[in-house]
């Protein structure tokens, strides 16, 4: 009995401790290595924002075609992380894919890994705005995804650890980004990954 009482006060100590840090500045989970899933730590993925029920329709309010076909023309890859209250929300599979249809867009996922594929057969600029239509959720200065933006909430974009000024939605697509959507206490200050180890071959 005596030997609980001491683990149960060693724990509450513990746990008391872990809980009196304070700063301004709040961590990312990192990016992983080759195997692309992102590094939570302890903890738990937020909630998935589902991907679009009718992938064609999606792909089409993003201005892009849906092919029969992968173009490799212009071929490369960039990595979205999005980031919600300190937990990383998934990034689904199949974004810009209609397995129904057997249809592509050039701007797609395979995996639920967070790597964003552009496979064009013309170089043309593909951005975040039609990423996030894609993906059925929205980019907007008062929401991304289905979260409300406001003074006390707010959405922060980077390229390679840096900040992306000016609409996010315009940001284009370039070889190996690191892109990470952030959201929220308007006074805190993110750390972000500026790379990823991207798979051999990506």
């Amino acid at each position: 009995m005596r030997a609980r009482t001491l683990a149960l006060a060693v724990l509450t100590a513990l746990a008391l401790a872990g809980c009196t840090g304070t700063g301004p500045a709040t961590p990312i989970p990192p990016s992983s290595p080759a195997t692309g899933a992102a590094v939570a730590g302890p903890q738990a993925p937020a909630a998935a924002w589902p991907a679009p029920a009718d992938a064609q329709a999606a792909v089409r309010s993003a201005g892009l075609p849906m092919l029969g076909e992968e173009k490799l023309a212009v071929h490369y890859h960039a990595h979205l992380d999005v980031v919600v209250s300190g937990q990383p929300v998934p990034v689904p599979a199949g974004i810009g894919i209609d397995e129904g249809r057997h249809l592509i867009a050039p701007l797609h996922t395979h995996e639920p890994d967070g790597v964003v594929h552009i496979e064009s057969a013309t170089d043309v600029p593909f951005t975040l705005g039609q990423f996030f239509a894609e993906w059925g959720q929205p980019l907007r200065a008062d929401r991304v995804g289905p979260v409300a933006l406001g003074p006390t909430v707010v959405a922060r974009v980077y390229r390679n650890g840096t900040a992306v000024t000016g609409d996010p939605a315009a940001l284009r697509f370039a070889a190996h980004d690191e892109i990470v959507v952030w959201i929220g206490p308007a006074g805190q200050t993110p750390q972000v990954p500026r790379g990823y180890a991207f798979a051999p071959g990506e």
